[in-house]
C-alpha cells in the first residue's frame, strides 16, 4: 500500500517503483497505438507523424508546447457516435474542448452541441451552430445568461435548481419567448471513477435528488409554469466510465421518475438524456468500449426498463465530449533539462523537464491522472529508464506524466509527445506563473493550420490596467 505523504502522492513510499500496471517496454520507441489518434505513426527515424505531418515540422513552425489536433480522427469519432447511436441525439460536450473550428466540425458531422457558459455559447454561435441544436448546462445560470439563451433560441436549457426554475419561468413570462427545458436529476449512482469527477451521487452540487423527492417536485413546478415546456429528464453519472453498469442503475431510477410523473401529474415527457462520461485510454491500463458496444448496451437497458414500466421509450440523447476529442489530440513539448536525483537508500529518480506543465495540463495535479508519452523527434537504441516528466512551473506538484519508460539517453532538445490530451487540457489551461497558453494546431492530409493561436505577452498584459487605474 502506498501511504500518503505531506508533499503529495509523488513522494509517497513505494512511488519510485511506478504503478503495478506499467511494464518496461522491449522498445521504448514504439507507440501504443490505441492511446493515439488514428493517423499517428513513427517513421524509420523515430519521428512521430500526425495528420500526415512530422511533429518536428510542426514544432519548427509553431513552437512548443502545442496541442496537435488530428481533424480526421475527431471527425471519425464524432461519426462513430452519430452512427452507433442512430436515432438518438448526440450532443458533443463542448466543455471538453471547444473552439469555432471544432464547433463547425460538430455541426458538419450532424451532432448537436452542449455548452455550459455564456462563453461557450458565444463560440457556438460564432461558428454558426443552429441554436435549436444547442443544449445549455450549468448549476448556476444567471438571469442575463438565461435571457440570452432564450433570445437566441437555444433548443433546451437543463435546469439544475429551484431558483433556475423560477428564473426561467419569470423570463418566459416577461419576454413571451418559448423556454424548452429539461430537469437534471441525480440518480444516486456513483460511477467507478475519481471522486472529484463522479457527479451522480447524492452529496454534490448538480441536479435534483430523486431519492429525496426534489426531482419530482421540480417536475411539478416546471409543469405549473406558464410558457415553460418540459422536454424530459437529464441524468449524468460521472466521467471516464468504461462500462454500462452505472447507466443501467441510473436509467432504472430516472425512468421510474418518468413513469411516476406521467401517472401522478399527467406529464408527457418526450425525451430523456443519459449524459456522457464515456472513458478513453490514457495508458495501457485503460480499455474503453466502442460507441457501437455502448449504444447496443444502453439501448437494451432502456428498452428493458420501459417494458417493465409499460411506458413508451422516450427520445434519447447522450453527451460525449472526452470520448471524441480526447484521443484526437496530443501535446508536443521540448525537453529542457534532464536531472537524476539521488534519494534515500541509494534510489534515484530521473526528472525530465519540459517547456509546459500544469498550466497546459492540470489534470495530473488535480485528479492524480495518469498519462503516457514518447520521444517524438528521433529513435534511440538506449535502454529504457523509468522517468517522471515535469513542467517548468514553480510548483512541486507540476507533473505531466508521473511514470513512463523513456530512452535512457533522453536529452535537452528532444521533442516529447503526450497522447490523449484533447479533453480538459486546453479548456482548463491557465496563466499560472504568467505562462502563455499554447496554440491548437489542427492537422489533416499533411497540412497544419492554427485553430487557436498561441497567447502573446500583449494578450497577457492587455487585462492588466496598470497603476494609473
Amino acid at each position: 500500500m502506498v501511504r500518503a505523504h505531506e508533499a503529495g502522492w509523488a513522494h509517497a513510499e513505494g512511488a519510485l517503483k511506478g504503478p503495478a500496471w506499467l511494464r518496461e517496454p522491449a522498445d521504448a520507441n514504439q507507440l501504443v497505438a490505441h492511446l493515439w489518434s488514428g493517423s499517428a505513426r513513427k517513421d524509420d527515424a523515430g519521428v512521430l507523424h500526425v495528420g500526415g505531418l512530422p511533429v518536428t515540422e510542426i514544432a519548427a513552425t509553431h513552437g512548443t508546447p502545442a496541442y496537435v489536433l488530428d481533424e480526421d480522427d475527431f471527425r471519425d469519432r464524432a461519426r462513430a457516435f452519430r452512427d452507433g447511436f442512430a436515432g438518438w441525439d448526440v450532443y458533443y460536450a463542448g466543455k471538453a474542448f471547444l473552439c469555432t473550428a471544432v464547433a463547425g466540425w460538430v455541426a458538419e458531422e450532424g451532432l448537436c452541441l452542449d455548452v455550459c457558459s455564456p462563453g461557450e455559447l458565444a463560440v457556438a454561435l460564432r461558428a454558426g451552430v443552429d441554436p435549436a441544436r444547442i443544449g445549455y448546462h450549468g448549476n448556476n445560470k444567471t438571469v442575463p445568461a438565461l435571457r440570452h439563451a432564450l433570445e437566441v433560441g437555444v433548443g433546451r436549457i437543463i435546469l439544475d435548481s429551484f431558483a433556475e426554475i423560477e428564473r426561467v419561468a419569470a423570463l418566459a413570462a416577461e419576454t413571451g419567448l418559448p423556454a424548452r427545458v429539461m430537469i437534471r436529476v441525480t440518480a444516486g449512482v456513483e460511477a467507478h471513477t475519481h471522486e472529484y469527477i463522479a457527479t451522480a451521487h447524492e452529496d454534490q452540487k448538480f441536479g435534483f435528488s430523486i431519492t429525496s423527492g426534489d426531482a419530482f417536485e421540480a417536475v411539478r413546478r416546471v409543469l405549473a409554469a406558464d410558457g415553460v415546456e418540459l422536454r424530459g429528464l437529464h441524468s449524468h453519472i460521472g466521467s471516464q466510465i468504461f462500462d454500462s453498469a452505472g447507466f443501467e442503475v441510473a436509467a432504472r431510477r430516472v425512468l421510474a421518475l418518468h413513469a411516476r410523473a406521467a401517472a401522478e401529474l399527467g406529464a408527457v415527457l418526450p425525451e430523456m438524456d443519459l449524459g456522457g462520461g464515456f472513458g478513453i485510454a490514457y495508458t495501457t491500463q485503460d480499455d474503453p468500449s466502442t460507441p457501437e458496444v455502448l449504444a447496443a448496451e444502453m439501448r437494451a437497458i432502456v428498452d428493458h426498463e420501459c417494458r417493465g414500466l409499460q411506458i413508451e421509450v422516450p427520445h434519447l440523447s447522450i453527451e460525449p465530449g472526452r470520448a471524441i476529442v480526447g484521443p484526437s489530440t496530443c501535446t508536443l513539448y521540448e525537453v529542457g533539462t534532464v536531472k537524476e536525483v539521488a534519494l534515500d537508500g541509494g534510489a534515484r529518480r530521473t526528472y525530465v523537464s519540459v517547456d509546459g506543465g500544469m498550466s497546459d495540463n492540470i489534470r495530473t495535479a488535480l485528479y492524480d491522472a495518469d498519462y503516457s508519452c514518447t520521444i517524438a523527434s528521433r529513435a534511440s537504441a538506449a535502454d529504457p529508464v523509468l522517468a517522471r516528466v515535469v513542467g517548468h512551473h514553480c510548483e512541486a506538484g507540476d507533473i505531466v506524466v508521473k511514470d513512463e519508460f523513456l530512452p535512457g539517453d533522453v536529452a535537452p532538445g528532444d521533442l516529447l509527445a503526450v497522447p490523449a490530451t484533447g479533453a480538459y487540457c486546453r479548456s482548463m489551461a491557465s496563466n499560472y506563473n504568467h505562462a502563455l497558453r499554447p496554440p491548437v494546431i489542427a492537422v489533416k492530409d499533411g497540412v497544419a493550420r492554427v485553430v487557436v493561436r498561441r497567447e502573446t505577452l500583449d494578450d497577457l498584459l492587455a487585462t492588466d490596467v496598470g497603476p494609473q487605474a
